[in-house]
């Protein structure tokens, strides 16, 4: 082997190695917690429920200028279809509004308006509403489709992020109805989005 060529490959080696002879790992830039919180909330799918869709030039999309503000206070629904055989579960076009066996859930408005969002939460009340699949913590269930079960795995960091982020978006005014039960459920089995 050529020498200059076996140096080189050495020096090549030991560039890549760290102090303790294990390769340098790739690391990301640091985020601040906002930055992560935004990732976490466009990854994790929350605009998908969170914002109402409306319809654009290729079909439906996301309206962000509502962005994460639930389910639109002034679209009533009319009554929703009964689930039958293996179309259990119905929702609307903006995608806001679900129905199933449950009854219909409607999804929460995740801006920080102080009267409609979740402006006077605090972080402990979040993280609670998302460990418990409860409604402020402790109120409550949380119906589908809020998939609260795979969020509630999410680290304390990761969901202080989520809620750090939420905090910087538009605060929007949008009162979300109450979930509805099903025809034959007692109304404490009732349940709802975030």
């Amino acid at each position: 082997m050529n020498r200059s060529f076996a140096f080189v490959m050495v020096v090549g080696i030991a560039a890549c190695r760290s102090n303790n002879g294990t390769p340098e790992e790739v690391r990301p830039p640091v985020q601040s917690a906002v930055e992560r919180g935004q990732y976490l909330v466009t990854v994790g799918g929350c605009n998908d429920c969170h914002t109402p869709f409306k319809l654009g030039p290729n079909g439906p999309e996301p309206d962000m200028t509502r962005m994460l503000s639930g389910h639109p206070a002034e679209l009533v629904m009319p009554p929703a279809p009964a689930p039958t055989g293996p179309w259990l579960v119905a929702s609307a076009g903006t995608n806001t509004a679900h129905a199933g066996p449950w009854g219909v859930s409607f999804t929460a408005n995740l801006t920080p308006d102080q009267d409609t969002g979740i402006g006077a939460w605090s972080v402990e009340t979040f993280m609670a509403t998302i460990r418990n699949g409860r409604h402020m913590g402790a109120g409550r269930p949380l119906n589908p489709p809020m998939p609260w079960f795979n969020y509630a795995k999410m680290t304390d960091e990761d969901l202080r992020a989520v809620y750090a982020y939420l905090r910087t978006i538009p605060a929007i005014a949008n009162k979300v109805p109450e979930p509805i039960a099903p025809p034959s459920a007692p109304t404490a089995m009732l349940g709802g989005g975030a």
